[in-house]
């Protein structure tokens, strides 16, 4: 970690230790969206409660969503909880599907539609997973290339137009096969009225690879996180056509994923976990903190791209590239008051119902059985009591999408069914 990103650690830190020592008792309300009540006693005090490892290690990619595994660690909530939070910076989705499988990574920051992908052996690879919380919600971003501007395609109309008037092989990158951007790639695709299967030529790249393969004119558009939208604008190589929220607002993103057995071994340690990233989100959720964020996780250790292009994005700053800026009401959230993090059942059903659209499963599954088994709900409510934040009473929610049609969980198979350009 760099001298910089040290020093802004090492604030957070004494921040935080400051406060804790000189009140006798502090609150989400107190510390303006900070930490909880510190576990002294209770349901998950006893000794029979202690956490089964001390030392957690927890993969993350260089996205800026990855900031509440980040912060938790670095600003010590885990340790209030008995546990230590090793961060481990991966290369890519592959990698940390398959260091969750073999037991290198105890968990992870990890693509929703991975964990749900993996658990019905998608790609190959078969295996228990679990959804322990949601870590993000928005802060996703489809770019085009600079290319594709000067031919005159500006938005989701005239990149259809273009595509059907100029035949060729138009390449678009998204991160993984099962994954979110994926998903929203080929659900913006489609609703602009272009064919993600049959129009265009899909390819899997590692996030902090797309700038540098858009640059020497692999691809044509692709859907990341940030600050990978950004920092192909600060390059001048892409602007952004859409974000992901522009598709769902308040959509699920990252989730904190592990294996079913690890959970199963490890219970009083996944439920440590996930208080202890409660409490990292509720903190970063404060406007007032993100600007230390931003530079703790712009260091090489981390994402490793410059503090200006991750804070735009990160503090709802908009920039399009050519010539459109805005204040987003959707931009990337933490925490919501616990509604970013629930593992509502209907967020991975929702992933389901695409891999099935988009031909990745052949059949139907047993959409509510799937994520009853994978989403850890009771564990879930019992952090978030440790962690006091407020759980939502509907295990499903009900959005609508940017092509008018509402998810709501109730119907998966016809809802998977009813999309006109699928595979």
């Amino acid at each position: 970690m760099s001298e910089d990103s040290k020093s802004v650690a090492e604030t957070l830190v004494s921040n935080r230790r400051d406060f804790i020592k000189n009140s006798a008792f502090f609150s989400a309300a107190t510390l303006a969206g900070g930490v909880g009540m510190t576990v002294s006693s209770g349901a998950w005090a006893a000794g029979s409660d202690k956490p089964e490892k001390t030392q957690v290690k927890v993969g993350f990619i260089p996205l800026t969503d990855c900031a509440s595994i980040v912060v938790a660690a670095a600003m010590g909530f885990d340790k209030k909880y008995g546990i230590e939070i090793i961060p481990s910076k991966e290369a890519s989705w592959a990698g940390v599907r398959d260091k969750l499988v073999n037991g290198e990574l105890d968990a992870s920051h990890v693509l929703y539609g991975l964990i749900y992908g993996v658990q019905l052996g998608i790609g190959g690879i078969k295996n228990d997973m679990a959804v322990l919380m949601g870590l993000n919600n928005n802060g996703q971003g489809i770019t085009l290339s600079r290319q594709l501007l000067d031919q005159g395609v500006k938005d989701g109309p005239s990149l259809a137009k273009h595509i059907k008037a100029n035949p060729r092989e138009y390449t678009f990158a998204n991160t993984f096969p099962t994954g979110t951007h994926a998903m929203w790639l080929n659900y913006w695709l489609a609703s602009q009225g272009v064919n993600p299967i049959k129009d265009v030529k899909n390819i899997v790249v590692p996030p902090p690879q797309m700038v540098a393969n858009m640059r020497v004119g692999n691809m044509d558009g692709y859907c990341v996180g940030e600050p990978w939208n950004a920092r192909a604008i600060a390059d001048n190589i892409g602007f952004s056509v859409a974000t992901s929220q522009d598709v769902w607002a308040d959509h699920p993103e990252k989730v904190l994923g592990a294996t079913a057995a690890w959970v199963k071994e490890n219970p009083n340690t996944a439920r440590a976990l996930i208080a202890a990233v409660l409490d990292a989100s509720r903190w970063i959720d404060n406007p007032k903190n993100r600007p230390l964020v931003a530079k703790l996780i712009s260091d090489k250790s981390y994402v490793n791209a410059p503090e200006a292009v991750i804070a735009g994005r990160f503090l709802g700053q908009y920039d399009d590239g050519i010539g459109r800026k805005w204040q987003d009401k959707h931009s990337m959230a933490f925490f919501r008051d616990g509604q970013t993090n629930f593992p509502y059942l209907s967020d991975g059903m929702w992933f389901l119902t695409q891999h099935k659209r988009w031909g990745l499963l052949s059949t139907d599954p047993d959409y509510l059985g799937v994520a009853k088994q994978i989403n850890q709900i009771d564990l879930y409510k019992q952090a978030a009591a440790m962690a006091r934040v407020p759980v939502p009473k509907q295990v499903m929610r009900s959005s609508k999408l940017i092509d008018g049609k509402v998810w709501d969980g109730k119907d998966p198979k016809a809802y998977a069914a009813s999309f006109a350009i699928r595979a």
